[in-house]
């Protein structure tokens, strides 16, 4: 807590550097930027702190209090300094969370991809089930989805469908939902009424305007083809639609939802890019062994992380045990709860580590 308070300290006096240059400079643009930014980041956890000071400033004076000789006084301060003891512990947790490390991409829109997996008609069923229970969702907050590439399925569903949604807050709001999805019901398809078990896979990057990722030219293979709506009809005669294989990982974009293959090609150039971005830190996280239950996954289909069952009526989230007996709200995009239920758990694990680094901090201190 000491180490906590000193680092709360140096970023009250970096704030009053920062809104004195802010105060007297204005011709800098670029520094003017990069000073808000930083401010951005300084002001709630030096918000906090003062209250928190504040709190223990008032708790010295009710504790001065409990030595007055009046009983009923006495009391007063006791039922006062109890209280502010409460709000001491409360304003402590949020100053821990708000110095938890911020994640850059929280606010973007999000690029989304839902293929069936194991399971055949069933398991395509599903993955338009799923995106389906994501606009839904999406509605609910006021986003805005843009559909762009589809292999939709004579039964309804789809092998693969990808799109982007577009509003403040989407990549924070459903960035632990990459991973295998598994359904359990009686198929469209079964005749004799068994229970099946298929699979979905979800895979959720943040728009990147500017990903810093090389790519080789000569690894990539680019088809292009007609593009085409729902049922194979043909609505576009031109060859515009347009699919890239990045060679050396087996990775293939494709879009068609512009009529020029030049548009076609940029948006899929930017979906490969944040695949391979997702990719790549996927796997630097599994080489740091997070101890964190959520991984921003990579949508793998051994990352199993949700089962949908509808007999139960039931829906379950394997990495952190929560379930709902509600299934039908759920699908109809009624996943605030559960959002809200990952956050929590992510900000636990995130202070567990970062709790753990301070330990190992003070004990390398004390060593010296």
């Amino acid at each position: 807590m000491d180490y906590m308070i000193e680092r709360l300290k140096a970023m009250k006096k970096r704030l009053t550097d920062i809104d004195n240059v802010l105060a007297n400079y204005n011709s800098d643009m670029q520094m003017i930027t990069k000073l808000s930014k930083e401010r951005a980041t300084l002001e709630e956890p030096v918000k906090l702190f003062d209250e928190l000071n504040k709190y223990q400033e008032d708790l010295k004076a009710a504790q001065e209090m409990l030595n007055d000789s009046d009983p009923e006084m006495k009391e007063l301060a006791k039922e006062e300094a109890d209280e502010l003891e409460k709000k001491i512990e409360e304003k402590q947790s949020e100053i821990q969370i708000a110095l938890l490390p911020k994640d850059e991409n929280d606010d973007k829109n999000v690029l989304m991809e839902i293929r069936g997996a194991a399971g055949g008609d069933e398991a395509n069923i599903f993955a338009g089930d799923l995106y389906r229970m994501y606009s839904h969702y999406a509605d609910k907050k006021g986003w805005k989805i843009q559909v762009l590439d589809s292999q939709p399925t004579p039964l309804g569903g789809f092998s693969l469908i990808s799109f982007k949604i577009q509003g403040k807050g989407a990549y924070a709001k459903l960035k632990f939902e990459s991973g295998a999805h598994r359904v359990q019901r009686v198929p469209v398809t079964e005749a004799n009424g068994r229970i099946q078990t298929s699979t979905a896979t979800v895979l959720v990057m943040p728009e990147q305007k500017s990903i810093d990722i090389t790519i080789n030219p000569a690894d990539l293979q680019v088809d292009t083809y007609h593009s085409s709506g729902a049922g194979g009809q043909n609505v576009n005669k031109t060859e515009s639609a347009v699919r890239i294989t990045h060679k050396p990982t087996g990775i293939v974009v494709s879009c068609q939802i512009e009529r020029s293959q030049i548009q076609n090609r940029e948006i899929a150039m930017e979906m490969l890019k944040a695949k391979l971005k997702a990719k790549y830190e996927g796997e630097a996280n599994e080489k740091l062994g997070s101890e964190r239950r959520l991984k921003v996954g990579t949508g793998e289909r051994n990352e199993r992380i949700r089962t949908y069952n509808y007999p139960q009526n039931r829906v379950t989230d394997h990495r952190i045990g929560w379930s709902t007996l509600n299934l039908p709200k759920f699908m109809d995009g009624d996943l605030d709860e559960l959002v809200s239920a990952l956050n929590e758990a992510n900000q636990a694990d995130l202070l567990k580590e970062e709790t753990k680094k301070l330990e190992e901090l003070f004990a390398k201190q004390n060593e010296a």
